[in-house]
């Protein structure tokens, strides 16, 4: 039942990306859509879940928090190894990237990816607890897995003129609920270990969202639509959590 359940997060999660491989001549809000679906995701979604799966506070500070701030910092630190980003302090207007050397994205997209695998593992647990759980968690699920398929394509092919990996790893984020959903009616993954992925993971995003797609977006564009979709983002996770919740 978990697993058929589950096709449903794979079909949500195709549309998602195809919605953002389609749209391509539309780029700038493109990226300031999914930059406010992040933001939201962040900010609605991991955060308050991952907070809520553990209680632990070392030197005073929730777990799942040290996590963010350890997936915001290494996400940095991979961009400033492979130098992604060029632009100067002083620079605010348009700038340039070097393209093809999207590997912060890449990270990204397999984060999302391996979100995806944790929200089917979810879906596995849910229904060892019961039917009504299985499907209410499913509920959750499936409601955000078009922005996380919308998310993990537009992130995979940020700067990349190839889009061969972005197409891959959106097949791959679509099959992962379905693995996960398997898995998890066989296993059981301790609250203790997810709560920290999920802070690590909502840091991750956050600087992509913040450092890397809302300044492309803004870089060459009229910023008023651009916003518009930003905040369209927002309130599009904030509605589908609350309907879920």
């Amino acid at each position: 039942m978990a697993v058929l359940v589950s096709l449903l997060a794979f079909l949500m999660t195709l549309a998602g990306g195809l919605t953002a491989m389609r749209v391509r001549d539309h780029r700038h809000l493109v990226l300031g859509l999914a930059g406010g679906l992040m933001l939201g995701v962040v900010a609605f979604d991991l955060i308050p879940e991952s907070l809520e799966l553990t209680r632990h506070r070392p030197f005073g500070v929730p777990v799942p928090m040290i996590g963010f701030a350890a997936g915001f910092v290494l996400l940095h630190v991979v961009e400033q190894a492979v130098a992604i980003h060029r632009a100067h302090e002083e620079e605010y207007a348009p700038h340039e990237h070097v393209r093809g050397s999207g590997s912060g994205g890449l990270l990204a997209a397999l984060a999302l990816v391996l979100h995806s695998l944790v929200d089917g593992l979810s879906i596995g647990f849910g229904f060892q607890s019961g039917t009504e759980t299985g499907v209410f968690v499913a509920l959750a699920v499936v409601t955000h897995d078009f922005a996380d398929g919308f998310n993990t394509f537009t992130a995979a092919s940020l700067y990349r003129g190839d889009r061969r990996p972005a197409v891959l790893l959106l097949l791959a984020d679509a099959a992962a609920p379905v693995a996960g959903a398997a898995i998890g009616m066989l296993a059981t993954v301790p609250d203790a270990v997810l709560g920290p992925y999920l802070g690590v993971f909502a840091g991750v995003l956050l600087y992509l969202a913040a450092a890397e797609i809302l300044p492309e977006a803004h870089s060459v564009h009229p910023r008023i639509m651009t916003l518009a979709a930003t905040g369209l983002g927002l309130l599009a996770v904030l509605l589908s959590v609350g309907l879920a919740s």
